[in-house]
């Protein structure tokens, strides 16, 4: 620890750069937050989830699961032409044609 307190940042950010053959964003701000003791932190998933701009907590009762699935191109292309949400919809309109055969509960919203 007293090794970090001597560090010149500067010239330690600018070996680290040079290394990786670019600028680094944020780097000098985690080698002082590092020579300032404030290392090792622990981020919980919703620290985390808000960092990386994604939506915190799920209003969905029930998670999906991914599976691979093989349609025929010019479904897909159909599909995937709709725009974005077109595996939701592809779920929900499932969830619709099982709900009609007693196969599932209809969709909650619907």
């Amino acid at each position: 620890m007293k090794t970090l307190k001597k560090l010149n940042l500067d010239k330690v950010a600018a070996a680290i750069e040079a290394d990786a053959g670019q600028a680094l964003p944020g780097l000098r701000e985690s080698l002082a937050e590092a020579k300032a003791g404030k290392f090792a932190q622990v981020h919980t998933p919703v620290q985390i989830a808000k960092r990386r701009g994604r939506p915190v907590g799920s209003t969905q009762a029930v998670t999906k699961e991914a599976v691979k699935l093989r349609l025929d191109a010019d479904v897909l292309a159909a599909l995937r032409a709709s725009g974005d949400g077109w595996q939701t919809r592809i779920n929900d309109t499932l969830r619709a044609s099982l709900a009609l055969g007693g196969k599932v509960k209809p969709h909650p919203a619907g």
